[in-house]
């Protein structure tokens, strides 16, 4: 499915796309923009794992520090 979409480009913007693209325009722009929201999603899931591991990075150091205070004979 395909949605109609009216587009204005800086005149630079263009004339490099004309330049570089060997495939029709359209499917350049759609892997262009397909392209750009794949980079859109590693940025946000980026963000989000950093600050998932800085709500967690205490607790695993607490835990880690427990597991060193054990007295095992195994690592003796």
């Amino acid at each position: 499915m395909s949605k109609a979409l009216s587009l204005k480009l800086q005149t630079d913007v263009f004339e490099q796309m004309e330049k570089v693209r060997d495939i029709p325009r359209n499917n350049y722009i759609n892997q262009a923009i397909s392209w750009f929201n794949r980079m859109q999603r590693r940025r946000t899931l980026k963000k989000q794992l950093a600050k998932a591991s800085k709500l967690t990075y205490a607790s695993s150091m607490e835990v880690l520090r427990e597991f060193e205070a054990l007295d095992d004979p195994i690592f003796e």
